[in-house]
Parts: C-alpha cells; structure tokens; sequence
C-alpha cells in the first residue's frame, strides 16, 4: 500500500530499508523476517507491518520483563535505556524526544495493554531511530497482527 512512498522518500534510513523502522538487533525468527538476510546487525522483514509488528511486540515485552525472565522495563527510561543504550546512543535525548511526542513522563509506569501508549512510543522510537515519521496506520495496522 505504502512501498512506493517508501521506496522513494524514505530509502536513506537502514530501518526503512530493512522494514524495521525500530532497528531491531537480529537474535530471533520473527515472524515476517524476508527469506535471505543481508545486513549483518538488523532484522529484515518482507513489509513494514511485520517490522513494526515485532517492534510493538518487543516493546511489550520489555515492559513486562519477558514474563518475569528480565527486570520490566515499565517506563519511558527504562525502556530506553535498555533499547538504546548509552555507549551506543545519545540516550538521554532519545528519551527526551519520546516523552516530547507521547506527551508521557520518563517515569509513568507504562502498561503493556495501553495500546495508544504503546503505539506512540513504538512511532516516536521509529521516529529518533530512523528520522521521518511513518503514517501511525501502519502501526495501527501493525498492532493488529500481535
């Protein structure tokens, strides 16, 4: 629905291109990850949904600490903090652009089932890691498939 759009506009961005606008580390079978692979760090998925889609889904994770496996990462900060650390990112200004966008604190308790919340943090991310907004249909559509 969307590719052309961005196969045209959007084609600089490393997630973009890999349809994992929240770069995701590659470590998993995803559903929706392309046949043959070709970046070595990140996931690569067949459309931007399925990307999006294991986003959310690692994001929901995360807050609820992998069903207890992992500390919850059950804030904006924490969140963060976790997904983009400091030695490889300017962590407190990534945290500082989600709070701006969502309009949530570093600190409110995040809860896996709030969906809008959700969906703003995972555009918001989408926005710091690849530097253009996606339409917020494709996450909502996205969010769908969990």
């Amino acid at each position: 629905m969307h590719d052309d759009i961005y196969s045209i506009t959007m084609s600089e961005a490393r997630g973009i291109r890999n349809n994992n606008p929240l770069n995701i580390v590659k470590g998993c079978n995803w559903k929706g990850e392309r046949p043959v692979l070709t970046d070595r760090r990140f996931e690569e998925f067949e459309s931007m949904q399925m990307g999006l889609r294991a986003g959310i889904k690692l994001i929901k994770n995360h807050i609820n600490g992998f069903n207890g496996r992992r500390r919850p990462c059950n804030t904006i900060r924490k969140l963060i903090n976790t997904w983009a650390p400091p030695n490889e990112n300017d962590t407190p200004a990534y945290i500082a652009t989600v709070c701006q966008h969502t309009g949530l604190s570093q600190y409110e308790i995040i809860h896996s089932g709030d969906r809008r919340s959700i969906i703003a943090i995972a555009r918001a991310m989408a926005y710091v890691e690849c530097g253009v907004w996606l339409d917020p249909e494709l996450f909502e559509s996205a969010y769908d498939l969990l």
